[in-house]
């Protein structure tokens, strides 16, 4: 079966990696163009294209998904199946290609958490639970049937990169399974089973928009089990932030990598109770444990 696989960042490695470990056939590999990155503006290439290129695989990097040439070239590949791992939103012209479809996997439990930043999202809410999702991709953004789904637990205290390097392994393991299903409905000649997700009752639909510079300041509106749910939704990655005033000295955009409940060398007045900033970085500074960073200002 030829396969091509879309992706981008870290978290769609594993998978590429597993299937090329496992004997697949991945006949080309589509990802994000090359951008400049850091003070040198030095081009800097996808972690996905990093590992393609180690292993000899064939990669693609269209700028516009409905290019004309990249459109043929694509279709020149004869593609049995496409599989999309953190990668773009595809036109139709694109996902419609192969015969056995296309398909995604999704860092929620579908139809919860439709969007850009699943995991994020699910730690700022404070869920109990997460997991990650395969289903057919269809018009409308993570809306296609589901093949499978595997769930785990979020733990009170945990940030969101526990949970993206968890969810990494089991959407690996996933995503193998779900090549050996369609495998086997093909070879059959018979339907691949899946699940539409208008039949899966959810209460409170919530969605997973792309997160923002402006989205990841700390509101002490909230009440102090809100914003310790914020700080670990955002936390390594992109880091919730905050002006904070220390000894007369208003320091701007603090990132705050982790909290704690009650006072601390330094706290944050919430809705209902104070917060202790326990992990936090000044621009242009390291990121460091509250009172250390209190001990190095004068």
């Amino acid at each position: 079966m030829r396969i091509v696989y879309m992706g981008t960042p870290e978290f769609a490695v594993a998978p590429l990696k597993a299937l090329v470990e496992a004997g697949e056939n991945i006949v080309a590999v589509i990802t994000m163009p090359d951008k400049p990155s850091g003070r040198g503006h030095h081009v800097q290439y996808s972690a996905v294209k990093e590992y393609a290129l180690s292993v000899g695989l064939p990669v693609l990097q269209p700028e516009k998904l409905k290019d004309e040439a990249f459109v043929e070239e694509l279709r020149s590949y004869q593609a049995d199946l496409q599989i999309v791992v953190a990668f773009r939103m595809l036109p139709e012209v694109v996902w419609a290609m192969p015969r056995l479809g296309t398909f995604n996997l999704h860092a929620s439990l579908l139809p919860q958490y439709r969007g850009a930043a699943p995991i994020n999202w699910a730690v700022i809410n404070g869920d109990k639970q997460t997991g990650v999702t395969t289903f057919m991709l269809k018009h409308e953004i993570d809306t296609g049937n589901i093949i499978l789904q595997e769930r785990i637990p979020i733990g009170d205290d945990e940030n969101v990169g526990s949970v993206h390097d968890r969810l990494m392994a089991l959407g690996t393991d996933l995503v193998l399974r779900t090549v050996n299903l369609i495998k086997q409905s093909d070879e059959a000649g018979t339907p691949l089973p899946t699940t539409p997700q208008a039949e899966i009752a959810v209460e409170d639909l919530r969605p997973a928009p792309k997160i923002f510079k402006e989205t990841c300041e700390i509101d002490t509106t909230k009440t102090v089990a809100e914003v310790h749910n914020f700080v670990r939704g955002l936390s390594p990655y992109p880091a919730a932030w905050c002006n904070l005033t220390i000894g007369g000295t208003t320091y701007e955009n603090v990132k705050v990598f982790a909290t704690e409940k009650g006072h601390g060398a330094i706290t944050l007045p919430c809705a209902d109770g104070e917060i202790s900033l326990t992990e936090l970085q000044l621009p242009g500074k390291k990121r460091m444990a509250a009172k250390a960073l209190l001990n190095g200002l004068r």
